[in-house]
């Protein structure tokens, strides 16, 4: 029997085709449907429709073109599938599978959906990282879930009320404190920001995660800024030699270089930088923009950790080209005298509390165990990723003296 629809008073150009379509693609070229239906203009809108699919409207002996199936009834029409909507799809491919598989990306998938049927002829994506190794690390899902999770408002998370009275030289030190954040979050902003643009979507978690990374960034200038502005009317000073040091970063190329010198060595160490601002911050509001920034950072540094030491598990070879790295931004800044005097300085008095010289001695002596806990703990994650205690140690210390 040959199959029917009827459409009643639908009209093709309200839906009707969506009913067509659904009917016609359990049949092969070459069929044909009796379509039956009460709109007025059903005859003509069917033979402009099957014009622009491919099918045929089977032409009948009635001068209406349908035949009669009763004086009061309406007439039936018939249309030919043709071949041309099977056609288009063949030779199509599924980009990956919904979950993500071992299979690299492919620019010929463009921008469809992981796992979803992909013409043949669309654009290719102009991206740089299609391969999974290159941009991969089994904690990124886990990690992507933690931060849509733990994203904070600002204006909520933080009594920006002013508190305890600060001396007015602290104060200043925080505000330098504060410049020098900002300047090295701006950085830490852009970099993910720019990876995202050269990544393959079919890695959506890794391109979540790196956003929510660009969304911890911006949060963090918003406080630093917001707490060097609280009580201050400028910022503080910017260093050349700050800049410049940031600039080595941004000017990385590579996924997993600029990962590694920005999350595992830069992010790692501004860690323990935030947690001694907790620890001796002179107010309420110091101690919480630390403390919310350096969980962020927290995440920041173990996707780096874990995608580092992905590739290097893949390629024990790579670990030259991390060293290669490490050591062309060392040359690169060797001129250079490192982390600002101002912000030394800022950070010496803000752990002192006051003028006093026992105070002074008290603060230059955190400021000294503060860089030897940041040499240790780039030895632990250098190590973490593959290289030996010593190889480590040497890295580390090659590492800017510029913190980031």
């Amino acid at each position: 029997m040959r199959p029917a629809i009827d459409l009643e008073d639908l009209g093709i150009d309200s839906g009707g085709h969506i009913l067509l379509d659904r009917q016609l693609t359990a049949m092969r070229a070459g069929e044909t449907l009796i379509v039956r239906g009460r709109h007025p203009a059903l005859e003509l809108h069917l033979a402009a429709w099957c014009r622009s699919q491919g099918h045929q409207l089977v032409a009948t002996e009635d001068s209406s073109g349908g035949v009669p199936i009763g004086a009061d009834g309406p007439p039936e029409l018939l249309i030919r599938k043709g071949s041309a909507v099977d056609e288009r799809w063949m030779g199509a491919e599924r980009a990956g599978s919904a979950r993500l598989s071992g299979l690299n990306a492919d620019r010929r998938w463009g921008l469809a959906a992981r796992g979803a049927l992909v013409e043949q002829g669309g654009p290719e994506l102009d991206v740089t990282w299609v391969d999974k190794d290159l941009v991969w690390a089994d904690i990124a899902p886990a990690l992507y879930a933690r931060a849509a999770a733990s994203q904070w408002n600002p204006d909520t998370v933080v009594d920006w009320r002013p508190g305890n009275d600060v001396p007015a030289d602290i104060e200043d030190a925080v505000v330098q404190i504060m410049t020098y954040l900002v300047e090295n979050e701006q950085a830490a902003l852009m970099i993910p920001a720019k990876m995202l643009a050269s990544l393959h979507p079919h890695y959506r978690e890794v391109m979540q995660l790196l956003a929510s990374q660009v969304a911890d960034e911006a949060r963090h200038v918003e406080i630093f800024t917001r707490r060097a502005l609280l009580n201050r009317d400028q910022m503080g000073r910017s260093g050349v030699e700050g800049r410049a040091s940031l600039q080595t970063l941004m000017n990385e190329a590579d996924f997993t270089l600029a990962s590694f010198l920005l999350s595992v060595l830069g992010e790692g160490t501004f860690v323990d930088l935030l947690k001694f601002l907790h620890d001796y911050a002179p107010d309420p509001i110091t101690a919480s923009v630390s403390r919310l920034a350096a969980r962020d950072e927290a995440r920041h540094v173990a996707f780096g950790v874990a995608h580092t030491a992905h590739i290097v598990r893949s390629d024990r070879a790579f670990l030259g080209r991390l060293r290669g790295a490490v050591e062309r931004r060392h040359d690169a800044l060797k001129e250079t005298s490192g982390l600002n005097q101002n912000v030394y300085d800022a950070l010496v008095l803000m752990a002192a509390g006051s003028w006093e010289p026992a105070a002074i001695r008290r603060g230059w002596d955190a400021v000294q165990h503060l860089q030897r806990q940041m040499d240790n703990g780039r030895r632990r994650r250098l190590a973490a990723i593959g290289f030996p205690d010593d190889e480590a140690a040497e890295l580390s210390a090659l590492h800017t003296r510029n913190f980031m």
